[in-house]
């Protein structure tokens, strides 16, 4: 890394296009590489960019465009592979926080976002050096830079004079700007993984003529699949591989290959990526071994794979992975080592485990599900969930997706993204709670109970194991969504209604009264019952187990009748048979279950189980998104203010301190507290504060013991007596502290932060009581908060009734403690320099809420953090 440019002003990025290309500041020594971009570029591309003919740079101006400062004067370039493909530029101008910018791309690459993603990379590195509006003169005929202004998202504003057109853009963030940003990254993305997924042509380097190979086997595989397009076996000695004509190298292919499949030892992966690159490949499936999963060479053989790839615009799906499917008719590919595929569904599938994924594969197709399309991303070096879940949601062959993940890259970005999605398109994931060798480190800091609550705020269903992931996945692809809790239950088994019954009660629902047809019960009797009980629940489950089989395809042709007439979701128990069965199907045009199928399961908890999960998801789908409120009299300003003092103070280290003044930018008061060395300062600080006052340890970690504060001092011989008593109790050296009491009843309430690496600002809430602490019962929402997460949030601790006038407590001022949750996710958010705070206690009483205490842990910015500022690949 250049070591007068910060690390972050690097990065790899994906264009408009689906390709990637790699952004980096110039350097002195890119001369060469300037002079060669520079006589590539067309005559208008020269003439809009320098007012004139200018047929080459002089040796003067090569070196004058390639020495800057990184400071007064900054340029970024694009590259990919070897060459340089556009670039980017700032002049500091006066008065000092101004800048003129000029941009030049090359006519080839011309309408791929390059301009615009280098445009965010470049306002993001003058806004650190505080510069805050651009200035660029533009000829009137230069249609693609005054869009790039226009379109960016910030405040623009141009006048025309001398027979040019001059733009100023304020740099500011703005909410326009976000949004533009965040669609950019979408549609890249998006179209970053349709390449891979919907390739015209498929090279399969390393099918060897040994039968169970892993190279043969892919080979077999996309044979078997008809994938629509020429498949390319290559192999250095071999002159054909499973009766199809092999090449002794990719460069030796005919036509042209959009997708390669990697399956030789790790040792020779780097060269053929190299080759593939100069073939001009546009993605890669890597399933070899030998990466980030062994160890340190391992993993840096790994990040030479992806940055080579990325370099020239390839997409990286592995390694060490299963590889990736698409069912559809128009391309049916199978480049993984599965022989068993599912058919045709509307089930999109992202497996991070390699070995785990033809496991997967084969229960999916056990069930009669099936799949839109399946990637297995193995270590995940560089196409990760998110990517899949930017691409889904465009896609639309799927409805339902699926993620199984032993990691998250950036849990941030995908709590964007799942939130968003979510509400078109449910997302059903299963964690693993291990982290395999080779995969990023499991998010930092938050216990699995908090990271649960926190996917369940951005609608994510998360589910315990594959079984559940299945379970849910099937209702969800074939049944509508339940409008609410309640649940009709019809069968012919007492004992199977109301093992069905107490697992509704368990999970949440409310069961009606089951409905008991009799072992002899047939087609009529069930059609009948089912008709007449879901008009008064909001789903079904039917147990049909009859003692002696007879009549079944009958049956189940009028549940799925009655059921797909009611609109209303409809599982069963239906002759204890897992996922689709035929008798229960309505096909599609394809052959595959449609939507109407009623799905099975072996025992009715489990129904009722997949059912449970589906209504919650429901009833976070029909809540309004809701928006962060607007807070009055707010200066975050000033709080940046306060933060970036104490950090300087703290020579790179962490600084903890006291928050009154942190919080009171947000407008949050925090109730002063005296240190008093003595009883008759104790008797003087209550004097000064108002009476009455408590006396308690003035030590932050005291406030988490019983015992160790004296309420209700309303004059000098009580407080004198009280001070000497908690005294006694803490021991010499013990520091008290006197304090204005709180208007009671009240109920004492503990509010934290978090800054999570990955997941950024996280709100934190439970009861301030020693049981409740002991109990850990505390919920989390990421910050910011709107009013429905602040509501929510004081809802989910078990021991929330306490606030609401229940078991002999007065109901308290709830809406006073929400409102201090928003302010609070706000600070959260905007600083994410604050590691850690605490605002313990939170007294919330019958008129409002007051803060006792709250300590804050500031720590330095180590670089920009993922999901914000200007789009990068992780």
């Amino acid at each position: 890394m250049h070591p007068q440019y910060p690390a972050h002003w690097e990065a790899d990025v994906v264009l408009s296009d689906g390709g990637t290309a790699h952004l980096r500041p110039i350097r002195p020594d890119d001369a060469g590489l300037l002079r060669s971009f520079y006589s590539r570029l067309s005559e208008q591309s020269i003439y809009y960019r320098f007012f004139g003919p200018r047929p080459r740079l002089t040796d003067r101006e090569i070196a004058w465009f390639t020495n800057v400062d990184y400071d007064d004067r900054v340029a970024l370039i694009a590259t990919i592979g070897a060459e340089m493909a556009a670039v980017v530029r700032y002049d500091r101008v006066e008065p000092r926080d101004h800048a003129e910018v000029a941009f030049l791309v090359e006519d080839a690459h011309q309408g791929r976002g390059m301009a615009s993603v280098l445009m965010e990379h470049l306002r993001a590195a003058a806004r650190e050096r505080g510069i805050r509006t651009f200035i660029a003169d533009v000829l009137p005929g230069n249609h693609r830079m005054t869009s790039l202004f226009r379109q960016a998202g910030y405040t623009a504003q141009s006048q025309f004079e001398d027979g040019v057109v001059r733009m100023t853009l304020d740099l500011s963030s703005t909410e326009t700007a976000l949004e533009v940003r965040l669609a950019r990254e979408h549609r890249a993305e998006a179209r970053s993984i349709a390449r891979l997924l919907t390739p015209e042509s498929v090279a399969v380097i390393g099918a060897s003529r040994e039968p169970g190979g892993i190279g043969q086997t892919v080979l077999r595989n996309l044979l078997a699949a008809d994938f629509s397009g020429p498949v390319y076996p290559v192999h250095r000695y071999a002159r054909a591989v499973a009766g199809v004509r092999a090449y002794p190298s990719v460069s030796a292919i005919d036509g042209g290959v959009d997708l390669a499949v990697l399956a030789v030892p790790a040792e020779g992966v780097l060269e053929l990526v190299e080759e593939c690159a100069r073939k001009g490949v546009k993605g890669l499936v890597v399933v070899s071994s030998g990466f980030g999963e062994t160890g340190p060479e391992g993993v840096a053989r790994q990040e030479d794979l992806v940055s080579i790839a990325r370099a020239y615009g390839m997409r990286v799906v592995g390694p060490n992975c299963l590889g990736i499917a698409n069912t559809d008719p128009a391309v049916r590919l199978n480049a993984t080592l599965a022989a068993t595929l599912p058919g045709r569904g509307r089930v999109g599938f992202f497996s991070q485990s390699g070995a785990l994924g033809t496991a997967l594969l084969q229960r999916v197709a056990q069930r009669g599900m099936g799949i839109s399309t399946f990637v297995s991303a193995g270590n995940r070096a560089d196409v990760s969930g998110n990517d899949l879940l930017q691409y889904w949601e465009e896609d639309a062959d799927t409805d339902v997706i699926l993620l199984y993940l032993e990691s998250l890259g950036n849990p941030r970005k995908f709590t964007r993204l799942a939130r968003r999605i979510a509400r078109a398109k449910p997302v059903v994931m299963v964690k693993s709670r291990g982290v395999p060798g080779g995969h990023a480190a499991p998010v930092l800091g938050l216990p699995d109970g908090a990271q649960s609550s926190l996917f369940a705020q951005a609608g994510v269903i998360r589910v315990d194991d594959l079984t559940q992931l299945f379970d849910v996945a099937q209702l969800l692809a074939h049944q509508p969504l339940p409008e609410g809790p309640r649940v009709g239950l019809v069968g012919n088994s007492d004992a199977l209604a109301l093992l069905a019954a107490e697992a509704c009660a368990g999970a949440g629902l409310e069961p009606a009264a089951p409905v008991n047809l009799g072992a002899r019960a047939g087609a009529a009797e069930f059609s009948e019952a089912l008709a007449a009980v879901l008009p008064e629940v909001d789903a079904a489950v039917v147990i049909y187990m009859p003692p002696i089989p007879g009549c079944v395809d009958e049956v189940a042709a009028r549940l799925v009748a009655v059921a797909r007439e009611s609109g209303k979701p409809v599982l069963a128990t239906f002759q204890g048979e897992l996922g689709m069965p035929p008798a229960l199907r309505v096909t599609g045009e394809e052959g595959e279950p449609a939507r109407g199928s009623i799905p099975s399961y072996p025992a009715p908890e489990e129904a009722v189980r997949a059912l449970a999960h589906v209504v919650r998801y429901a009833r976070w789908r029909r809540e309004p998104a809701g928006t962060v409120p607007l807070i009055q009299g707010a200066d975050p300003a000033r709080a940046r203010e306060i933060v970036a003092g104490a950090l300087a103070r703290g020579d790179g280290r962490d600084q903890e301190l006291d928050a009154t003044e942190l919080l009171a930018c947000y407008g949050i008061e925090v109730w002063p507290a005296r240190v008093a060395d003595s009883a008759d300062e104790a008797v003087e600080a209550a004097g000064d504060i108002g009476w009455p006052v408590v006396v308690k340890s003035a030590d932050p970690e005291d406030a988490r013991r019983a015992g160790t504060v004296r309420i209700g001092l309303t004059e000098p011989a009580g407080l004198r007596q009280a001070y000497a008593d908690l005294a006694a109790l803490l021991g010499p050296g013990a520091r008290l502290a006197v304090q204005r009491m709180a208007p009671q009843p009240s109920v004492p309430t503990v509010v934290g932060v978090v800054q999570d690496r990955h997941f950024g600002g996280v709100v934190s809430f439970g009861l301030g009581e020693v049981t409740a602490r002991l109990l850990g019962d505390q919920a989390y929402r990421l910050a910011p908060l709107t009013a429905d997460d602040a509501a929510g949030l004081v809802r989910s601790v078990s021991t929330a009734p306490l606030l609401f006038g229940e078991y002999g407590y007065p109901p308290v001022a709830v809406e006073a403690l929400e409102d201090l949750l928003v302010r609070i996710g706000l600070l959260a958010d905007a600083l994410p320099e604050v590691a850690r705070m605490d605002l313990d206690q939170v007294l919330v009483g019958q008129a409002g809420v007051a803060v006792l205490g709250a300590r804050a842990v500031l720590r330095p910015a180590t670089g920009p953090r993922p999901d914000v500022g200007p789009r990068r690949l992780g």
